[in-house]
């Protein structure tokens, strides 16, 4: 069985962009069937236009189809990235999931997988409260949020946010580091990856021995602290 995966975002100079094109590439790596759409910009043109970097990109990706709410129906997991706006979400991801209400009073969104990255100029610069601020909406909606976690050495060398990728734009903002695009990889396979097991009713891997003796050592380190 495979899974369907909508890979919705919002990137201003194409750093997120980058970021949700390789969370899309981990999620096709498990044979998922995965859409990559990015919402509808709602800046004027004149402001994108006093910004290089932000008309380059709006420029280059007019042919990524854009977000519609029918993407999330017919998704079974989902994987929402947008840049950091003070600790939030961008205003033009949030529109689209404004959008969503239809599909919230059907529980047409519960129990579907679903996770989050972003972007900031700092690296403290408010990446993991925009994270946290989306998991408020995907309490509403019931779904079920599948952190990166410290899971992978991946996470680690992306300087290790156990919510979700974040990458650190920095004064030039051109590239995105190797670093994080692998972890974004990973973030989107570990989602596919987990939605196939929900779909299948499986739950058994390789690894659930030693997952059972971590948990296990956990517990018996809580005791003696």
């Amino acid at each position: 069985m495979t899974a369907k995966v909508a890979v919705i975002y919002y990137s201003a100079t194409g750093t997120v962009h980058a970021l949700a094109q390789a969370v899309a590439e981990g999620a096709a790596s498990t044979g998922a069937q995965v859409r990559l759409r990015r919402v509808a910009e709602l800046a004027p043109d004149s402001a994108i236009a006093q910004n290089p970097q932000w008309r380059r990109h709006a420029d280059a990706t007019t042919s990524i189809t854009q977000a519609a709410v029918e993407d999330l129906a017919w998704a079974d997991a989902f994987a929402f990235g947008t840049p950091t706006r003070f600790g939030t979400p961008a205003a033009q991801l949030k529109q689209f999931i404004d959008q969503t209400g239809g599909l919230w009073q059907e529980g047409r969104l519960a129990d579907k997988p679903v996770t989050a990255f972003t972007s900031a100029y700092n690296r403290h610069g408010g990446s993991e409260a925009t994270i946290l601020s989306l998991s408020n909406v995907f309490y509403h909606w019931g779904a079920l949020i599948v952190p990166s976690g410290f899971t992978d050495p991946t996470v680690y060398a992306a300087g290790g946010n156990p919510y979700g990728v974040s990458a650190v734009t920095g004064p030039t903002g051109d590239d995105v580091g190797s670093a994080a695009l692998d972890a974004a990889r990973y973030q989107g396979q570990r989602l596919a990856q987990i939605t196939i097991r929900l779909l299948t009713g499986s739950h058994a891997t390789a690894n659930d021995g030693d997952d059972n003796t971590r948990a296990a050592e956990l517990e018996t380190t809580s005791r003696t602290a």
